[in-house]
């Protein structure tokens, strides 16, 4: 589980690299919101997750962690995809946004209560 996140947060850094430098090239910042959140759920957070759960292997495999992972890893993508289609003029797309963002928040939180549940200091 822990090797799965990391390397699927470096997608998301390779993503949400590509994005600002072609934000940058074109001078177009529209997409500022979604470079942000590929960067800061997709990058910053699974990695850490997949720390944690190398580190508490009990975490890591949990339900919960799973939930987590396929949760997380469902509901971002839902979310900046139509995040990237709203800023283009496409409104009706923000239920969409509404749904990754629940599904994506759902796994976070299941992510801490297995956080709080399974990670323990050794004894």
């Amino acid at each position: 589980m822990s090797i799965k996140l990391i390397k699927i947060s470096a997608v998301y850094f390779g993503i949400g690299a590509l994005m600002g430098m072609f934000m940058s090239m074109t001078h177009n910042f529209s997409l500022t919101p979604v470079h942000a959140h590929l960067n800061l759920l997709g990058w910053t957070a699974l990695t850490l997750a997949g720390i944690i759960y190398h580190l508490f292997p009990k975490a890591a495999e949990s339900t919960l962690a799973k939930i987590h992972f396929w949760g997380h890893n469902i509901g971002l993508p839902i979310m900046m995809l139509a995040l990237v289609l709203v800023v283009y003029g496409h409104e009706q797309f923000l239920l969409c946004i509404s749904i990754g963002a629940t599904i994506t928040v759902i796994s976070i939180l299941l992510f801490v209560i297995n956080i709080l549940k399974n990670v323990n200091a050794p004894e």
